[in-house]
């Protein structure tokens, strides 16, 4: 049989972390020829080059170059760019990932043109349509094929949703198999080191969502709650090109600058990010990703949302959704031991590293990678499952109904 084509879309960083456990380990099965589609959407080096450099990616098969723009005009670039990619490459298979602009575009024109649609990391949901994402994820989810999701409240989403039971698959937390192939070089980098930065004594900060930032109203209280925080503890504030616009924008980034312990950073690759996290006293953060990575490391996570599409980080992890104008208290809370530790929650993609190395021997493969090191192509539990779902569904000849592979 010749190999299938399976497209692999991604254009921001969760997206990249998402993909590349996925890409390592369908890039070594005879059957499946996976192709990396960047979309542009994080046009930054450093918000994409870096991580791929990172993750032992190979560079983009497809560069879509979209860039920045308004929603409409992102979604809209996306879905005339790839549509062209689609038409003149036909993939067999079309994986999407997350919740970005990308994630819906690339959506629609796989199921306009029949080719089948996977969504890795379906059936979340925040109930807020005031976030773009949970627009994204709501249209990706009504069109798809097949649905890989990462936890029981995603599977319970989709089937109040009318979605076929035989379509979804829990091939759990994809994002924490990226830390696992990474985590050797992520313990041997020295980004904390070179911050002047001692372990446990810090807290990371990421911001980007436009409810926080968008707003002068919004963001500026928001840096003053920063400021307050930083004569406590030394904060690394990774900034992200949308929030450092506004910052100037709104004339605020002098405040922070006069701030001797806030250090202001670039994005961060994926490496020297996690290094910072994996020893800091605290992550401060309105992303989705990052309530995830503080969860399975067990570091308080004070997440800037009224609301989250991961609640399994809240209910059972180390994450609370914290109201901007508490922040400062909330951080008191953490510094005096009394935030909840939480624990990891118990289902595949979240487990410690005796699932992972289960699967690396399943797979007859080495350890995970080291520092400097290309990443393994071993297949982690949230992989397998993935890989075989592929797998069957090809097998099974059905590309619209797909059938269980469970």
């Amino acid at each position: 049989m010749n190999p299938i084509t399976v497209h692999l879309v991604a254009a921001a960083r969760p997206n990249f972390m998402k993909i590349a456990p996925l890409y390592h380990a369908l890039a070594h099965e005879p059957w499946c020829r996976p192709q990396i589609v960047h979309t542009g959407q994080h046009y930054d080096a450093n918000m994409s080059d870096a991580f791929f450099r990172d993750l032992g990616l190979p560079k983009p098969h497809y560069h879509l170059e979209v860039g920045s723009g308004t929603h409409a005009e992102q979604t809209g670039g996306v879905m005339i760019a790839y549509e062209k990619v689609a038409l003149r490459e036909k993939p067999d298979w079309i994986v999407v990932v997350g919740d970005v602009n990308s994630t819906a575009a690339c959506a629609m024109v796989g199921t306009k043109l029949w080719i089948p649609v996977v969504h890795l990391e379906a059936g979340l949901r925040s109930g807020d349509r005031r976030m773009p994402e949970e627009i994204n994820r709501l249209v990706t989810d009504a069109i798809c094929d097949v649905y890989w999701t990462p936890s029981p409240d995603a599977d319970e989403h989709l089937a109040r949703e009318g979605v076929p039971g035989s379509k979804i698959d829990r091939v759990g937390n994809i994002m924490i198999d990226s830390f696992e192939m990474m985590r050797g070089a992520i313990e041997a980098d020295g980004t904390r080191a070179s911050m002047g930065l001692e372990a446990g004594r810090y807290a990371v900060v990421t911001l980007h969502r436009p409810s926080n930032v968008d707003t002068r109203e919004a963001l500026g209280p928001l840096v003053n709650q920063l400021v307050q925080v930083s004569k406590d503890l030394p904060l690394v504030f990774a900034v992200h090109p949308r929030t450092r616009k506004k910052l100037e924008e709104f004339g605020l980034m002098e405040t922070l600058t006069r701030s001797a312990q806030i250090t202001l950073t670039e994005p961060l690759g994926y490496i020297q990010f996690m290094n910072l996290v994996r020893t800091a006293t605290a992550v401060i953060t309105d992303s989705g990703g990052v309530q995830e990575e503080s969860t399975y490391l067990g570091i308080p996570c004070l997440t800037l949302r009224e609301n989250t599409e991961r609640p399994i980080t809240v209910s059972e992890g180390s994450n609370r959704l914290v109201k901007p104008a508490d922040l400062y208290a909330q951080v008191q809370e953490v510094l005096a031991g009394r935030w909840p530790t939480g624990r990891r929650p118990a289902l595949v993609g979240w487990q410690d590293r005796g699932a992972l190395r289960c699967g690396v021997e399943e797979a007859g493969a080495g350890p995970v990678a080291a520092a400097g090191s290309q990443p393994t192509a071993s297949a982690t539990p949230s992989t397998r499952a993935a890989r075989a779902r592929l797998t069957s569904s090809v097998a099974s000849g059905r590309p619209r109904l797909i059938a269980s592979s469970r």
